[in-house]
């Protein structure tokens, strides 16, 4: 089966690790299927049942996006909050409707990994930022998986430095 790769990047055309990212996933169609919210809703209108009726499609869903200002971009929080209902992913016998999907997020950093420490500027670790994500997905009784980080952007910009994050994305798909 697929993994479905939830993007949500603001300006996807002006993004390097995501987009490129889009573009090597979309080389392979029989493995995964790429939506991009902002693409599929500009007017930040969502449509639920259509979101709802795609996740039931996939037992694997990975939410990609870039990390700044130590949260997700407003669409991926917007979405959670309409997606996730009651009595579609939890509270009713009917629901839980992600229950044992494996989950998890892929982000982009533009802080380097040794940032993210508690002796370090931002005394925090990528986990423990991240943990409203965890807790979201196992109140829905999602299988949550480690996350993917690709640190750095704020300095590194290259062409080979972008390039480098594909096989380690590839590979932490793959192990999902």
């Amino acid at each position: 089966m697929k993994t479905l790769i939830v993007v949500t990047h603001p300006d996807i055309k002006s993004s390097l690790i995501n987009k490129r990212w889009i573009e090597e996933l979309t080389q392979y169609p029989d493995k995964y299927l790429v939506h991009q919210l902002y693409e599929a809703y500009p007017d930040e209108k969502i449509d639920v049942l259509a979101e709802q009726q795609l996740i039931e499609q996939h037992d694997k869903i990975v939410f990609q996006f870039p990390y700044y200002w130590f949260n997700c971009p407003p669409l991926l929080k917007k979405w959670m909050d309409e997606v996730l209902t009651h009595g579609w992913a939890y509270g009713s016998k009917s629901g839980y409707k992600l229950a044992d999907k494996k989950i998890a997020l892929a982000i982009s950093l533009g802080v380097e990994e040794h940032e993210l420490r508690p002796s370090e500027k931002y005394k925090y670790t990528l986990a423990e930022l991240t943990r409203p994500f965890e807790l979201s997905f196992e109140y829905v009784k999602a299988d949550y998986r480690p996350l993917f980080a690709y640190y750095g952007m704020e300095h590194n910009t290259s062409k080979k430095w972008v390039e480098e994050s594909i096989p380690l994305y590839l590979d932490f798909l793959d192990s999902l």
